[in-house]
């Protein structure tokens, strides 16, 4: 590898905001280049730019994709290799959540979540198999709503559910090839995705602030998981909730 290449080189999606852009904030410092990925451009650049005030420049990249696209995810990794000379590192991190009675759902409203919550996680997985050469890690942003949930997010549940299901697939299938596949489960975090779900505003689900926790504290979590340290876990799914689901 040349020396003025990194040596982890990761995909963030879902990077503007929230725990994407923590994940992305903690590479970064940590000496990474990261490709920060999402569906509106001008978010992610707005957020380029204040990454750029702490980290070079150099190692920050981004790009606009749909990763419910396959086009559109091979694009963006045909992207990152060009920039950055490999890549070795993915965070599934993109998701869509969405608020309705069973009885009132149709096709579209399954395809919609499991497109971004279940298949973007593939596509990029997909694209780890064919184009990481020399191993790597992946990181599925699933959600304690995968054990367990609440009312009127069915399709949300099911694809953080699948999620770990492709996760330990993942696992062994992509273990002769060196690419490490793991998964953390999120409790309730600090994010405008907490408390804008109409069942935290409406009460139907109460969350005790002392199960809150932070954007960093996943980015923690799964900056462990794609570094060194963690080469001999493989297929785990981490919760990372404050021991919200320890509790009877």
């Amino acid at each position: 590898m040349p020396q003025d290449q990194p040596q982890h080189v990761a995909i963030v999606t879902g990077a503007a905001g929230g725990i994407g852009l923590a994940v992305v904030r903690r590479l970064l410092r940590d000496g990474g280049a990261v490709m920060l990925v999402g569906r509106h451009l001008d978010k992610l650049d707005e957020a380029a730019a204040r990454l750029a005030q702490d980290a070079d420049p150099a190692r920050i990249a981004t790009i606009a994709c749909d990763v419910s696209h396959e086009d559109q995810v091979m694009a963006a990794v045909d992207a990152t290799i060009a920039r950055f000379g490999h890549w070795n590192q993915v965070v599934n991190n993109a998701g869509l959540m969405t608020f309705k009675k069973l009885e009132e759902q149709v096709a579209d409203d399954w395809h919609s979540v499991l497109g971004v919550d279940l298949l973007g996680a593939f596509f990029f997985i997909k694209q780890a198999f064919l184009k990481m050469e020399g191993g790597g890690a992946v990181v599925n942003v699933s959600s304690v709503h995968a054990v367990e949930t609440e009312p009127l997010v069915a399709p949300y549940a099911a694809a953080k559910a699948a999620l770990l299901s492709l996760t330990r697939s993942a696992a062994l299938e992509g273990k002769p090839k060196g690419i490490r596949v793991n998964a953390v489960l999120p409790g309730a975090v600090d994010t405008p995705m907490l408390w804008d779900n109409p069942n935290v505003r409406n009460g139907t689900e109460v969350i005790d602030k002392a199960d809150v926790g932070t954007p960093d504290d996943i980015a923690a979590a799964i900056a462990f998981l794609l570094g060194d340290d963690a080469r001999f876990v493989c297929g785990d799914a981490m919760r990372v909730d404050g021991g919200r689901l320890a509790r009877l």
